[in-house]
């Protein structure tokens, strides 16, 4: 099989994809896959090994201020070894504590960092699921192979890079890769030219699907992704010295020196007053080894430490120490964020139904700061089953056994206000249709059997009510736009009990519905 760069697989057409990647529409046999997973490998960024644990460890033991220590324990060592009973081997055993204890804990700080980093990564989905033998299977996210039919489904992770063959309604997140956060549209059809990150019809291993389905054909696994040579940069380049690094080699190098000098100078005098080759010499390892801040080593380690425990409280993981003393020197933090600068997070804040404005708080609802009680609330069922059935997002439940949401940011939003207020205890109606969101009808629309048929369907805010017959509010504006105020409004429709559906879709004029807003 011909190995394909994103570029040129762009440009092909989705039967041409096939045959390019040597796969087919019914996927790879267990055959093809254990050949190329000989040939390419495991699908992971293993071979990026970083320092080993041992490395690491032995990292505290041999930066020039350790050295120093090391050198003054020696001395003292000598220094009692040819003249007993000065303690100065008790002093010796001191600074070998001072240099165990500090690599001790400035390590296990380290240590801790990098496992809470780790923890964070296993929580990344472990399985892809593909079409092998035309069969769909689960499959570890390592095993994908180039040729591979990826399944992708609303809220999974892309596994690999990959080209569609197939997509419908496909919207992504790139933001690992790009740190645009705005949902990107996907299609299959060939492209000729663009940056690969921007073309539409390829999706990257790292990003996930916020909405829609379709297939995929891996073209580039393990560090032959866009996220492995992403990794592979970062994990090339070598660090520099810190601010605080570089000022603790330059006082440490003063200190040796002068501590040498002095040595050498008492050494010198003490020859000269007839002291004694050795009774000299000792005591010039003596002023040597007193001149040595022993102290401060442990001080710098503890202070840092302390800088990375608040910083944790304020859920900022440091996972080397010397980047404390390096932010703490920041003064302004200039950042390339496109699109909006926000804690990306959403929540529903109000809702405007019968005239009222109604707050969402701690899991109630309010209006003109009443509570509202379950009776009012049930007048409302009909907006709460639109943002219930007019909705993609999916409730999983993690191994550690915690329920979270997955899909598009604002459905996931809806579903979760939805649970938090207890609305999701009643049976879900069967959906019989959908018409994915797209650029001409500007609104997505679902079909659901119930006794007779409900639609609902939720479009852009711009002209929320343009295509309903009537509305359940005399209100004649709606607060559709409140970027002003960090608000968006999403209006939630459906079809008026008193006539039936008679056709499916009506994709331009209108239908008889009821805006809900």
């Amino acid at each position: 099989m011909p190995d394909l760069t994103a570029l040129e697989v762009c440009r092909l057409a989705p039967g041409q994809v096939y045959r390019a990647l040597t796969t087919s529409p019914q996927g790879l046999s267990q055959e093809d896959v254990r050949r190329r997973a000989l040939r390419y490998g495991p699908n992971n960024l293993q071979d990026l090994r970083g320092v080993p644990l041992l490395g690491r460890f032995a990292r505290q033991f041999t930066h020039f201020l350790a050295l120093l220590l090391w050198v003054a324990a020696a001395l003292a060592f000598f220094a009692d070894r040819f003249n007993p009973g000065q303690g100065m081997a008790t002093l010796g055993w001191a600074i070998l504590g001072v240099i165990i204890v500090n690599a001790l804990f400035a390590f296990l700080q380290e240590y801790r960092a990098e496992r809470a980093v780790q923890a964070l990564r296993s929580l990344l989905p472990a399985k892809a699921w593909v079409l092998r033998e035309g069969q769909p299977q689960q499959v570890p996210r390592d095993d994908l192979v180039p040729g591979d039919l990826l399944i992708l489904e609303e809220g999974e992770q892309v596994s690999a890079d990959a080209r569609l063959v197939e997509a419908v309604g496909l919207r992504v997140d790139n933001s690992p890769l790009t740190g645009e956060s705005k949902p990107q549209r996907r299609s299959a059809e060939p492209i000729t030219d663009g940056h690969p990150l921007d073309i539409p019809n390829l999706v990257f291993a790292g990003t996930t699907v916020l909405s829609g389905h379709g297939q995929a054909v891996v073209f580039a696994t393990g560090l032959q992704t866009e996220f492995g040579k992403i990794a592979n940069l970062a994990t090339s380049v070598r660090p520099g010295l810190s601010p605080l690094q570089r000022e603790i080699v330059t006082v440490t190098h003063m200190v040796a020196a002068l501590s040498l000098m002095m040595g050498i100078v008492f050494f010198t005098i003490g020859v000269g007053m007839g002291l004694g080759f050795w009774t000299s010499a000792i005591f010039g390892i003596g002023i040597i080894v007193a001149n040595v801040p022993e102290g401060l080593l442990p001080t710098v380690t503890l202070a840092l430490a302390m800088g990375s425990q608040r910083m944790a409280t304020r859920k900022a993981l440091i996972k080397h120490l010397t980047s404390v003393e390096t932010l703490g020197c920041t003064t302004v933090i200039c950042t390339d964020k496109t699109g909006t600068l926000t804690e990306n997070r959403m929540r529903v804040d109000r809702l405007y139904v019968d005239d009222l404005v109604v707050e969402a708080r701690e899991g109630c609802l309010f209006t003109r700061n009443r509570l509202v009680d379950a009776t009012e609330a049930e007048r409302w069922r009909p907006l709460f089953d639109a943002i219930i059935h007019c909705n993609n997002a999916k409730r999983t439940r993690r191994p550690d056994g915690r329920s979270v949401t997955t899909g598009d940011p604002t459905e996931t939003v809806l579903l979760d206000f939805a649970q938090d207020h207890g609305l999701l205890h009643r049976p879900l109606l069967r959906r019989m249709d959908e018409l994915p969101f797209d650029a001409d009808r500007k609104r997505m629309t679902t079909l659901h059997w119930s006794e007779g048929r409900l639609l609902a369907f939720t479009k852009a805010p711009r002209n929320p009510s343009s295509r309903c017959a009537w509305r359940n509010s005399a209100r004649t504006g709606c607060p559709t736009s409140r970027s002003t105020d960090g608000r968006r409004c999403w209006p939630r429709a459906k079809p008026s009990r008193s006539r039936p559906i008679a056709c499916w879709p009506s994709p331009c004029g209108k239908s008889n519905g009821a805006w809900m807003h």
